[in-house]
């Protein structure tokens, strides 16, 4: 069963959160757990960033309405979270600082998660049908595979930029190959991209180095590749649905509107009858209590003449 984006965000949000409690109720001295605690904490949050960051806020900011500031805040959030996950990753939990920055770092994901649920995640949900919400958490699933797992907070956090060098990050993470290869497989991604986007063919490239060099930019290559053609089959899917849905109100305004325009058209015909019938009632009404008054008075009048 494919599970929806924001299906699949929210149980990231529980995973991180049920860390954090396990955290939270170490104990002072417990330095071993939580430096096991931290590094998971990191590994989840780094790659629900690269996820949300390469697939989501770009879908969304492109589909759904309003979404714009909301999407912009959240990368700034991201920002600022992956650098103290970054000073976190290499800290020994003995230092002074460590359980401080800990905490600023739950206040701040907690803060993050609480405007996702309640701000953003409906919107997005209200928009988007269930099939396209399907297709996006598909490929999310997919990039989660090559996502990196450890916090880059100087590298690219939107496309094109984010989908090359978050996979290359994820290949180095992961694997922990040579530089070389991720550079020339990350050119050879990028150049693979523009092809993309321009419907050319993509360009031959001649690898350099070793044979671990080679394997390691022909795996950022090929994993780019991949998460390219998702996110664009997911922001198509997102944009026939969102089209859809625009057409389908539009009718149904139209269709309002015309039953909202017989409707007056009837309320008005129904008037105008009812206070014509109204003043014939009012007319008749009023020439019966005439012909009564002069009769009374003229039987009044006859009284009077006759006691005299």
């Amino acid at each position: 069963m494919v599970m929806d984006a924001i299906t699949l965000l929210k149980n990231d949000h529980k995973t991180v959160e049920a860390l954090f409690k396990r955290y939270e109720k170490a104990g002072d001295a417990a330095f071993k757990e939580k430096r096991q605690i931290v590094d998971r904490i990191i590994e989840e949050l780094a790659v629900h960033a690269a996820v949300e960051e390469q697939l989501f806020y770009p879908v969304t900011r492109q589909t759904v309405p309003k979404t714009e500031r909301i999407a912009l805040e959240s990368l700034e959030e991201h920002h600022i979270v992956k650098w103290v996950l970054s000073e976190l990753d290499g800290m020994d939990p003995t230092d002074e600082r460590f359980d401080a920055k800990v905490t600023v770092l739950i206040e701040n994901v907690r803060h993050h998660v609480e405007e996702e649920e309640t701000e953003y995640f409906p919107m997005v949900r209200d928009e988007l049908g269930r099939n396209a919400l399907g297709d996006l958490g598909e490929a999310m699933v997919a990039a989660k595979a090559v996502a990196p797992t450890h916090p880059h907070p100087k590298a690219p956090d939107t496309p094109p930029g984010n989908l090359v060098a978050g996979t290359a990050a994820g290949v180095v993470d992961r694997v922990g190959d040579t530089m070389s290869g991720v550079v020339q497989g990350g050119a050879s991604a990028l150049g693979d991209l523009v092809a993309t986007i321009l419907h050319r063919k993509k360009p031959s490239v001649s690898l350099t180095g070793g044979r671990s060099t080679r394997t390691t930019a022909n795996n950022v290559r090929t994993r780019a590749a991949e998460a390219t053609d998702d996110f664009i089959d997911a922001a198509k899917a997102a944009q026939r649905t969102v089209t859809a849905t625009t057409k389908t109100a539009a009718r149904g305004a139209k269709a309002t509107g015309r039953a909202a325009k017989a409707g007056a058209k009837g309320t008005g015909t129904s008037a105008r009858k009812a206070t014509k019938r109204t003043a014939t009632t009012a007319k008749r009404g009023a020439t019966t209590t005439g012909r009564t008054a002069r009769k009374a008075v003229k039987s009044t009048t006859a009284a009077v003449k006759r006691s005299r």
